[in-house]
C-alpha cells in the first residue's frame, strides 16, 4: 500500500493551474488538512495572471473517494464546514475550471467535481453523493448546486440512495459534460484547456458569473468592457485572420 502523505499537488504551465488531489492509499480521499489548505491555495492561483485556466484531477486512475472517514469520527461538523469553505472557493474562482475525472468521483469528490464550471471523465468512471450512507446532512449550498446540474429528480436519487452512476447516466443527467475513451481524457483535456486560454477572460468572467446568477453584476461589467481593449481586438484579429491577443485579465469577484 502507497503510504505517501496525503497532499495537493499544483503546477502552472501554458496558462493552466493543474491541482491533483493526492491520496493514495485511501482513493484520494481528501484530509481535514487538504481540505483546509485548497482554499488558500485557490486564493494564490487566482492571484496569479498568468493563469487562465484551472484544472482539478486526482492522482493516478481515480479523482477522489470522498472525505477520509476517519476525520469525521471526531470532528464531522468542523470537517463539513472545511469541505464547503473549499466547494465554494472552488466554485468562485475567478477563471474557467474542469475536472477531469477517471475512477471515483464519490462524497466529497463530488462536491468538489460539481462546484467546477465543467467536468470530463473517462468511460468507466463512478458518481455518487452518499451522505445517506453516513446519516450526514447534506449542506444545502451543496444540495442547490447538485440540482442545479442535474435536477431535482436525479439529485433526490443520488441523495436519497448513495448509490453509484456510471459516465453513462452521467451524461444523460448533466452531471459530466464530456465522457472519452480510455486513454483519451488526459489528451481531450490538454486540448481544451489550451482553446479555454486562447480565448478572452472578459467574456469568460462575466459568463461565469451571470450563469451563477449574479444579476447585480451588470453594471461592473458593462464598465470593464467599455475599459477593456478585449474588443476591440477580437474583431480586429477575425478581420485580419489571425489569432487575438486578449489582454484582459480577471481578479476574485467581491
Amino acid at each position: 500500500m502507497d503510504r505517501t502523505e496525503p497532499r495537493l499537488i499544483t503546477s502552472v504551465e501554458r496558462g493552466v493551474a493543474t491541482v491533483v488531489i493526492a491520496n493514495p492509499a485511501k482513493r484520494n480521499a481528501m484530509t481535514t488538512a487538504m481540505w483546509r489548505i485548497l482554499p488558500e491555495l485557490l486564493e494564490r492561483l487566482a492571484a496569479d495572471p498568468e493563469v487562465r485556466v484551472l484544472v482539478l484531477t486526482g492522482a493516478g486512475d481515480t479523482f477522489c473517494a470522498g472525505a477520509d472517514i476517519s476525520t469525521l469520527r471526531e470532528s464531522a461538523g468542523t470537517a463539513q464546514g472545511l469541505a464547503v469553505e473549499a466547494e465554494e472557493a472552488l466554485a468562485a474562482f475567478p477563471r474557467p475550471t474542469l475536472a477531469a475525472v477517471r475512477g471515483y468521483c464519490v462524497g466529497g469528490g463530488g462536491q468538489l467535481a460539481a462546484a467546477c464550471d465543467l467536468r470530463f471523465a473517462e468511460e468507466g468512471a463512478s458518481f455518487g453523493v452518499t451522505p445517506a450512507k453516513l446519516g450526514i446532512v447534506y449542506p444545502a449550498s451543496s444540495t442547490r448546486r447538485l440540482v442545479a446540474l442535474v435536477g431535482p429528480g436525479t439529485a433526490k436519487h443520488l441523495l436519497f440512495s448513495g448509490e453509484l452512476i456510471g459516465t453513462e447516466r452521467a451524461l444523460r443527467t448533466g452531471l459530466v459534460d464530456e465522457v472519452l475513451p480510455p486513454g483519451g481524457l488526459d489528451k481531450r483535456v490538454e486540448e481544451y484547456v489550451q482553446v479555454l486560454a486562447s480565448r478572452s477572460q472578459l467574456t469568460q468572467a462575466s459568463a461565469k458569473e451571470f450563469a451563477a446568477g449574479r444579476t447585480d453584476r451588470d453594471a461592473h461589467w458593462a464598465a470593464e468592457a467599455r475599459g477593456s481593449t478585449d474588443t476591440a481586438e477580437g474583431v480586429a484579429a477575425f478581420l485580419e485572420r489571425r489569432a487575438p491577443r486578449f489582454t484582459y485579465t480577471t481578479a476574485p469577484a467581491r
